[in-house]
């Protein structure tokens, strides 16, 4: 992030937070949905069953209420999925990059497993339980960052790349957003 943060305002109202998983994703989106007055989307909780462990809902139906979602007017959507990318980036008005060490990424990922049941972005109904797939997922996409660069820069809308908790604390305190 550079030294002088581009305003909010030069975002619009319809912002895609994209990001490796567990940098901060639905944190910030829901702050930044709060700040605007807007409706924050958790794309996780669309792909994905409610009171389940992350069991995935079909493809056809995740694409549909996807696809839904970005019909409104306003919005900040969390999450990347590339297959429902493209119509998402025609509504998008605005992208924020998030990305963070390995480590750290690894650290909230057991800490929001083991003891936060109720966060932003997690399931209705709590379920979550530590599994090897998300431990080799965190591991195989460690160096994934570049894709997402790659999307926001060729997609000629404006864009912010935060690369960790201090940059992203500073984006927390020049922005005016609290986390819940």
């Amino acid at each position: 992030m550079t030294d002088k943060v581009s305003p909010l305002v030069t975002l619009g109202r319809r912002i895609m937070v994209l990001g490796l998983t567990n940098s901060g994703k639905s944190t910030l989106t829901v702050a930044l949905a709060r700040r605007l007055g807007v409706p924050a989307i958790h794309l996780d909780q669309l792909r994905h069953q409610p009171n389940t462990n992350w069991q995935e809902r079909s493809d056809a139906e995740f694409v549909a209420l996807h696809d839904q979602a970005i019909l409104a007017e306003e919005w900040v959507i969390d999450g990347s999925y590339s297959k429902v990318m493209p119509q998402r980036l025609a509504r998008a008005t605005g992208i924020i990059l998030l990305t963070d060490s390995l480590v750290t990424r690894y650290r909230r990922y057991f800490v929001r497993t083991l003891f936060q049941k109720h966060r932003a972005g997690g399931l209705e109904g709590g379920q979550d339980q530590l599994n090897w797939k998300m431990i080799h997922w965190l591991w195989h996409t460690r160096n994934s960052i570049g894709k997402y660069q790659e999307v926001a820069a060729n997609s000629g809308l404006p864009h912010l790349l935060v690369n960790n908790r201090q940059e992203l604390d500073g984006l927390y305190r020049n922005w005016g957003l609290t986390r819940s």
